[in-house]
């Protein structure tokens, strides 16, 4: 009696289809749990604003904000200030965030950097950005170095402390090994002190990229002619509410993207990693 060679396939086939249904049926629950409060929201504030219930001067509708969007995509004037935007923090968060990796690693690998930069960095690191922005404006003026570097001094600090305490995580008897192993200390660093402090590290990424759309939003906000945060300060003076309704969505929007493209990495990157997920 023979037994057909297709019967075991056919059933890792129907495995596998089952397995990308199961999936894809919890990333819709996912969805749709994390869409329902929003959607609540914008249900209950369009009909607020149909009913006359608010100011629509003041607080515009979701319907207004939607039809902004189409003729602000359409004109060019919203894709070229968020292109402006994207580049800006872009820049300043590559420019602080290496910086702060970097730094971060070399304190937290090294006892006499982390007393002699530590102590600086920390006291830098309490000062509001919103004292320092006149400085970057007196003397780099209103051009597009004040702001990238406003930004990336908002980016550098999430990521320093986090890579720090990362590093610092790091278990001791694994040092034990590499030195029995002779590691040297760039070896220390790629095969032991990066992998170990990758969560940390991720998390630092995360807070960096928050910190520097908003430090984006203070410097387009303080000087600049082009940008969502001027788009937003130009609409306010004309109380284009809708407009102002549109930059900040924009934010909000590009925000969440960048957070969850770091969320995305978290996820492939630590799959070792079992702690609890709630």
């Amino acid at each position: 009696m023979t037994v057909p060679l297709t019967a075991p396939k056919e059933s890792i086939l129907e495995a596998e289809q089952r397995v990308r249904r199961k999936d894809l049926s919890r990333r819709w629950r996912l969805f749709a749990r994390g869409a329902a409060l929003p959607i609540l929201i914008l249900a209950v504030w369009q009909t607020l604003s149909a009913t006359g219930a608010i100011s629509e001067q003041l607080f515009s509708s979701p319907w207004l904000i939607l039809k902004q969007y189409a003729a602000l995509t359409l004109s060019g004037e919203l894709p070229h200030h968020l292109r402006i935007s994207i580049v800006r923090a872009s820049l300043g968060f590559l420019l602080g965030g290496s910086a702060g990796l970097i730094i971060g690693l070399l304190v937290g690998m090294y006892r006499r950097f982390e007393e002699t930069v530590n102590p600086t960095v920390q006291m830098l690191r309490t000062v509001p950005l919103l004292a320092i922005t006149p400085l970057f404006i007196m003397w780099f003026g209103f051009g597009e170095l004040s702001k990238v570097l406003l930004i990336s001094l908002g980016a550098f600090f999430p990521l320093y402390v986090n890579t720090f305490l990362g590093v610092r995580n790091v278990d001791a008897k694994l040092f034990d090994v590499a030195r029995v192993l002779e590691f040297s200390r760039f070896r220390q660093m790629t095969k032991l002190v990066l992998p170990a402090a990758l969560p940390n590290i991720l998390l630092g990424i995360r807070l960096s990229l928050s910190i520097a759309w908003l430090c984006l939003v203070v410097a387009e906000l303080l000087g600049a002619d082009t940008g969502v945060g001027y788009m937003i300060q130009d609409a306010r003076a004309f109380m284009q509410t809708d407009i102002v309704f549109v930059g900040i969505t924009i934010f909000a929007l590009v925000g969440k993207l960048s957070d969850s493209i770091v969320r995305y990495l978290e996820n492939r990157l630590l799959r070792w990693q079992d702690s609890y997920k709630g």
